[in-house]
This record gives structure tokens, C-alpha cells and sequence, in this order.
């Protein structure tokens, strides 16, 4: 190792050490165990340009151990990433800075995914390599690879116990992606003390079973054998790779080296001096870093420049030779493409004919629209024939076929979260992932990534209430529409039959930041005729009176049909019906538009929905009324049920009298 090269590492370590100590908050554990690693990456194997950090054909790096965001921010800085200065680093975890606690896409440049939920980010990387390979199976030509890159991911021991890298590296191995390569962080240490307390099996024998090739670097200060282990994971193209990096938590400082007192807390004053004493650091002035260590990292940066500017050559000459692919490129990374797809799908809006499931109405709306929109992909958690979710003739995405649209996921919710996310954070495709609306308890916390991110990912989420039936309370959503709902930046759509489907659609596909969750029905619902495309702004009339109401129905799904049914028993009152699909949607709708659809003077209110009450009361209010879920469903025919818990017209109409 020259001295340059120790220098540039430890430059690393100073400057997260720096930070932490003056925020007087963070994780040094990582960045002081992880500098050498992270360096021979990024300076001699990655392809990436800090001048230009969304080329498109970058390899993507994920900070999977979030925590040690310092790392990935003495790398941004030192590389010359969007200008991140060394007032940035100084200003680690303040309100406003560009250095957060944990990453955070789209707030600091060259930071690929938002993680720090543990294990998030592995499930994020598998999603971006199995973008790679379907977008080179798409767009590559002999002598033309535009998409050929690499997908790297770091964590630690706790990324590892998390159930959703098992799940994500499971359905990597079975998918071959050859490209991904997962550097694991082994210093067996987590908060608590040594991982044998609780983690103790062989992480590289579990890797194997999943079909990485698995390899071990001793000692995670040998650059030059973490190289060899980066090249060796190059050249095997059939399987994903496990680099097993056994390092020192703290490395550095020698009253916390190899403790779990590093892992998250400042070291110390004293302790900074004894790091930069023991690494032989030429200063003890606070965030100092040698102009030869700038000018080293200014010279990577340009190399990694000529790199870029290569790849724009051949992809100049690529769109020479073959422009019809240069125009599909630019729709699949056209920013309106859903938009321009749903213009150019001339059948997408119909108008409800017959009574249909809105699962099944949904699964229409995805194969109208596919051949317009070719970069649409995604798929189902092992229940794509329930969900509706199979486009058809598009193929099945598989190791033998990356051309394929229709992802198969298997029975993993949580890692089929994450993937989505990373394969939309990669860029240049539209996902969509699906389950039964019950289960997305198991999507929830990849859900909030994806609202927090602002990455429109689709949730496509069947089986919507106890309209269930036999299954029973297992599979019988109650809360989880509450759950969704509360959520922000996440919008849910419960539609009553096809145009509301249609809207529902529409908005998922054109959204620019934010998720958008479809629920829907395995039952039948009866075309609404005045359903419309106001479903758009979350809530409308859709069966009205005469002159003001003196009630107000307000439901979503299933039950707007109930309500409508309900007003006709109401011959004696003039009564509304408000279509509520989506109550995010309606919270963006000015004063005046709600107003007009609930008017602040009509008190008396009922909200219906086979599902929980809760949410609803800022549109019931203190008079209103429910006809709600007040607990669990049970197993029985759907209709059974539905009179059973008080679901019919009589029952809606007697709580409107009740007013």
C-alpha cells in the first residue's frame, strides 16, 4: 500500500470520526472499520463519475448499514460529489445540513438509496442488478453493452439477521444475478456485544445454499486482497457474490478497537487524539485532510470521468446505428412515460359495462396498457393467478430470460418491497408489486422507504375485507387501510368498479413521487353510473339530491354501491352519496372543492367501509356515525358476512336515521 493510498483511507476514518465527535452523535464503528474496503472500491473497481452522478450506466454502490453514513459522505466529499464540502461533513446530523443521521436519496447527491432499517438496503441492491440485467437484455447490441455495470452493497451483522437479506439473497441466488455483489462487514460486534449471544451460524454456508460464490478477505486492511476479492467477483458471471471482509469495529482507535462501545456513539476527545496519534495523522487539527489526499481523490475523479466519457462514444455510435433504440431508450427514461402511455392507449378509459371484481377489472386496466408502455415490469408475491397481476405475452423475468416483464417474487412481501424499490431506483423502469391486502403488514416497512424516498413505486393489494370470506380473520384486511393511509406521501386507492380502477391506474402510472396503492375486490361490484374521472381528486358526489343534503353517505370500494342502495330506502330525506376512493388525493383538492363535495353545514354523516373506522372521523365528525369493522372478521360465504357485521342497505340507512 503506498502512502498515498494509506492516507486516502484514513482520511476516511478522520473525517467521520471529525464529524461524530462534533455532532456529538453517530456511528463511528463502521466508517473506522470499513475505510480500506471502501476506498480499493471506489478508487479501483467502481465506475462511477462524481461530475455526473446519474449516469445512467454507473455502477451503483448501497450503504446497506446506514448507521455508518460518515463513510458514505467522506467518500461524496473527498470525490467531489455535487460540491459537498468539508462545511457539509462539519455539520454531520444538524437540521438543514446535507449529511443527515442515515442516507437519504434525493437529498444528498451520490447517495443511491435512503437506508438505515437494517437489511433495506440488500433487499434495494437485488432490485437494481435485476434492473441492470433486464435493461440489458432490452437495449444491448454486439460491441454495444449501454448497460453493463455493477451493483455493490454493504452491511454488516445486523443487515444479515434480518430476515429480508435472506429473503432478497434467496431469490438472487435462484435469479443467477451475476452482477451483484454484496460486501459483508464481518467484526462480530452488534449493540448489545459479541454477536455470539445470538448470531452464530455460518453466514458464508447460508450464502452458498443461496448460490453466491462466496470468498473471505481476511483482513480488511489488505487493499490488495480486497481487490483480488472484487476482480474474482467479476469474473464469476453466473452467480452473485459474498465477499465475507473480516474487520475490526473502530479500527484505529485503541480504547475502542474491536468494542461495541464504537458501534454508536462519538469516541471521545481523548480518543480522536489517540486515533489520529495511532494512525499517524500529520494534524490534530479537527477535519484537516492533506492537499495530497485531495489531489489523489481529484485524479480518481477525472479517471473515472474518461470512463463515462468512453461509454458516451459508444452510446453516441450505438444510437447512430440503431435509432429506433435510441427512441425506446428515451421513452423508458422519458420522466412522463406513463402519462404518454395512457395518450397513446386509445381502449385505457371504458366505461363499467358488467359487475366484475375491481382485482379482476385491474388485471384488464395492466394488459391494456403494457404494449404502451414497455418498460412497465413487476409481479406478485407467489399470487399473480388472485392478484390479477400477469401481463400477458410479455414472458416470465427468470435467469434464462431477462427480457421478461412478469416478475415471480415467491412468498417474500418484505423483500419484494424492497426490490421494487431498488428496481425504480435504478431508473429507466416502472414497477409494480402485488399480495393480498392483508399482507401488506409484511410490505409496510419497505412502503414507508418508498413514500419516504419519494419512489412511486405501485402496490397492487386484492382481497380487500372481509368480502374474504371463508379464508376468515387471517386473511380478512381490518386495520390495514388505516395503516396505509396514515402513511405520508403514499396514496390509497379503494376503487368501486372499472372507471374508478381506471383512475386509480392512471394515477399510479403518472405519478412522479409519490407510492400509490390499488385495493381491491375479490367480490363483484356493480357499475356505478356516476363513477367518472373525479375519482382522480380522491372524493366526489356520485349520487346526489335535490337542493342541499341533509345526509351525507361517504364510503369507498365495495360499499359505495351499499350506499347508494341505502339512499333509495331514504325516500323521506334528501341524501348524498360521496364516493371516497382516495382520501389523500381529496386532502390536496382546494377548500372550495371540499367544500362543495362535503359542506361544512351538513353535520349529519355516515361513513361506510368494511373495514376499520379509524381515519374517518375528521369527515363524520362529533354527529355522524359509522358502519364499520369494530373487530375481526370470521370465516363464512362473503354475502353471510357482509349482513352478518351490518353491511346492507338497511342497516346504513336505519344509522342515517339514527341522526
Amino acid at each position: 500500500m503506498s502512502n498515498v493510498d494509506t492516507l486516502s483511507i484514513n482520511a476516511i476514518r478522520i473525517l467521520s470520526a471529525d464529524a461524530i465527535q462534533k455532532a456529538n452523535s453517530g456511528h463511528p464503528g463502521l466508517p473506522l472499520g470499513c475505510a480500506s474496503a471502501a476506498y480499493e472500491l471506489w478508487a479501483n473497481h467502481m465506475n462511477h463519475n462524481p461530475a455526473d452522478p446519474d449516469w445512467a450506466n454507473r455502477d451503483r454502490f448501497v450503504l446497506s448499514g446506514g448507521h455508518g453514513s460518515m463513510l458514505l459522505y467522506s467518500l461524496l466529499h473527498l470525490f467531489g460529489y455535487g460540491d459537498l464540502s468539508k462545511e457539509d461533513i462539519m455539520n454531520f446530523r444538524q437540521k438543514d445540513s446535507m449529511t443527515p443521521g442515515h442516507p437519504e436519496y434525493r437529498h444528498t447527491v451520490g447517495v443511491e438509496a435512503t437506508t438505515g432499517p437494517l437489511g433495506a438496503g440488500m433487499g434495494m441492491a437485488v432490485g437494481m442488478a435485476i434492473a441492470e440485467s433486464h435493461l440489458a437484455a432490452v437495449f444491448n447490441k454486439e460491441d454495444y453493452p449501454v448497460v453493463d455495470h455493477y451493483t455493490y452493497v454493504l452491511g454488516g451483522d445486523g443487515c444479515m439477521m434480518e430476515g429480508i437479506s435472506s429473503e432478497s439473497f434467496s431469490l438472487a441466488g435462484t435469479l443467477g444475478l451475476g452482477k451483484l455483489i454484496v460486501f459483508y462487514d464481518s467484526n462480530q460486534i452488534s449493540i448489545e456485544g459479541s454477536t455470539e449471544i445470538a448470531f452464530t451460524e455460518d453466514v458464508q454456508k447460508r450464502m452458498e445454499a443461496f448460490h453466491f460464490q462466496t470468498i473471505t478477505v481476511e483482513d480488511g486492511n489488505d487493499i490488495t486482497a480486497i481487490g483480488r476479492a472484487i476482480e474474482e467477483a467479476k469474473a464469476d458471471t453466473e452467480h452473485p457474490s459474498f465477499i465475507t471482509i473480516k474487520t475490526q469495529i473502530g479500527y484505529g482507535c485503541p480504547a475502542k478497537q474491536g468494542k461495541a462501545s464504537a458501534h454508536g456513539e462519538p469516541l471521545g476527545a481523548d480518543n480522536i487524539t489517540a486515533l489520529k496519534e495511532n494512525l499517524g495523522w500529520p494534524s490534530m487539527e479537527p477535519f484537516y485532510v492533506p492537499d495530497e489526499v485531495y489531489s489523489h481523490y481529484k485524479k480518481l475523479a477525472e479517471e473515472k470521468a474518461e470512463i463515462e466519457a468512453a461509454w458516451k462514444v459508444m452510446f453516441a455510435a450505438y444510437c447512430q446505428e440503431y435509432p429506433e433504440m435510441e427512441t425506446l431508450w428515451a421513452a423508458y427514461y422519458d420522466p412522463d412515460a406513463g402519462e404518454n402511455a395512457i395518450k397513446a392507449c386509445e381502449d385505457f378509459w371504458k366505461k363499467p359495462e358488467k359487475a366484475d371484481a375491481t382485482r379482476n377489472l385491474s388485471g384488464q386496466v395492466l394488459n391494456r396498457i403494457k404494449n404502451c408502455m414497455p418498460n412497465l415490469i413487476g409481479g406478485s408475491a407467489d399470487l399473480a393467478p388472485s392478484n390479477k397481476t400477469n401481463m400477458s405475452e410479455v414472458g416470465d423475468y427468470s435467469k434464462n430470460n431477462r427480457s421478461g416483464r412478469n416478475m415471480h417474487f415467491g412468498v417474500r412481501e418484505l423483500s419484494m418491497t424492497a426490490i421494487g424499490n431498488g428496481m425504480m431506483l435504478h431508473g429507466g423502469l416502472r414497477t409494480y408489486i402485488a399480495t393480498f391486502f392483508v399482507f401488506s403488514d409484511y410490505t409496510k416497512p419497505m412502503a414507508r422507504l418508498s413514500a419516504l424516498m419519494g419512489v412511486p413505486l405501485t402496490f397492487v393489494f386484492t382481497h380487500d375485507s372481509i368480502g374474504v370470506g371463508e379464508d376468515g380473520p387471517t386473511h380478512e384486511p381490518i386495520e390495514q387501510l388505516a395503516m396505509l393511509r396514515s402513511l405520508p406521501n403514499f396514496h390509497v386507492f379503494r376503487p368501486c368498479d372499472e372507471m374508478e380502477t381506471e383512475a386509480a391506474w392512471y394515477h399510479a402510472l403518472t405519478s412522479k413521487r409519490t407510492p400509490t396503492a390499488l385495493v381491491l375486490t375479490r367480490q363483484n361490484l356493480t357499475p356505478m353510473p356516476g363513477s367518472s374521472k373525479e375519482a382522480l381528486k380522491g372524493a366526489y358526489v356520485i349520487d346526489d339530491c335535490e337542493g342541499t343534503p341533509e345526509i351525507i353517505l361517504i364510503a369507498s370500494g365495495s360499499e359505495v354501491e351499499l350506499s347508494v342502495n341505502a339512499k333509495k330506502l331514504l325516500t323521506d330525506k334528501k341524501v348524498r352519496v360521496v364516493s371516497m376512493p382516495c382520501m389523500d388525493l381529496f386532502e390536496e383538492q382546494s377548500d372550495d372543492y371540499k367544500e362543495s363535495v362535503l359542506p361544512k353545514a351538513v353535520r349529519k354523516r355516515v361513513a361506510v367501509e368494511a373495514l376499520s373506522d379509524f381515519g374517518w372521523g375528521k369527515y363524520v365528525g362529533l354527529d355522524g356515525a359509522y358502519v364499520t369493522m369494530k373487530g375481526f372478521g370470521a370465516s363464512g360465504p362473503a354475502n353471510q358476512l357482509f349482513e352478518h357485521f351490518g353491511f346492507t342497505p338497511e342497516c346504513v340507512a336505519e344509522t342515517a336515521k339514527s341522526l
